[in-house]
């Protein structure tokens, strides 16, 4: 970056356009800014899972070097044609996942979002890495993107759906199984 914000509110965007890193102004409905939102979103999802409890030491630092990832890919998509993820970033989930998953049983049936805490709001952050994922495929229709950019985001999907349930068995309990064709309890209503 050749330099750094010093005044923020600068008033350039009150006419529905943004600045991109390259210069170019573009709406800020453009398909790219709606893409450099969702990870902007998921990056900030992943700081109020680390803002939170029940996060092991481990968990917290590969966490922050996700968050570190999803601002390369925020760069990325700010200054068309940079390239920051390569495939030494997808390999790192990749090992991340593997650890993670060594220690847990197989799964068998489908899960729900939940368990502890910071399990759900793994979750939370995982439902918007796939969003994230598909504003970009979107946008890579009709522009060129990076070729690490889209498996990046795939591969943090699946890192952050292992984790949820690393968090779980962290936190002394178990994933949520899904329970096809469940009847509503009594004082639950039926959908």
């Amino acid at each position: 970056m050749g330099y750094r914000l010093s005044k923020i509110t600068t008033r350039t965007g009150d006419g529905g356009t943004t600045g991109l890193g390259d210069g170019r102004r573009v709406a800020k409905d453009d398909a790219r800014i709606h893409a450099l939102g969702d990870v902007d979103e998921l990056n900030s999802q992943i700081g109020v899972l680390l803002a939170g409890e029940g996060v092991p030491d481990e968990v917290r630092g590969w966490l922050l070097t996700i968050q570190h990832d999803l601002f390369d890919c925020g760069g990325e998509l700010a200054v068309p044609g940079h390239v920051a993820i390569k495939p030494v970033h997808i390999a790192r989930l990749e090992a991340m996942t593997a650890q993670m998953n060594a220690d847990l049983a197989p799964l068998k049936e489908f899960i729900l979002p939940g368990g502890s805490l910071a399990a759900a709001q793994t979750h939370v952050a995982r439902a918007v890495a796939r969003r994230a994922e598909r504003t970009l495929v979107s946008l890579a229709t009709f522009e060129t993107l990076s070729p690490d950019l889209q498996p990046y985001l795939n591969r943090l999907s699946d890192t952050l759906f292992v984790m949820a349930r690393y968090l779980n068995r962290h936190a002394g309990g178990s994933d949520v199984l899904w329970q096809p064709g469940r009847d509503a309890a009594p004082g639950e209503t039926a959908p």
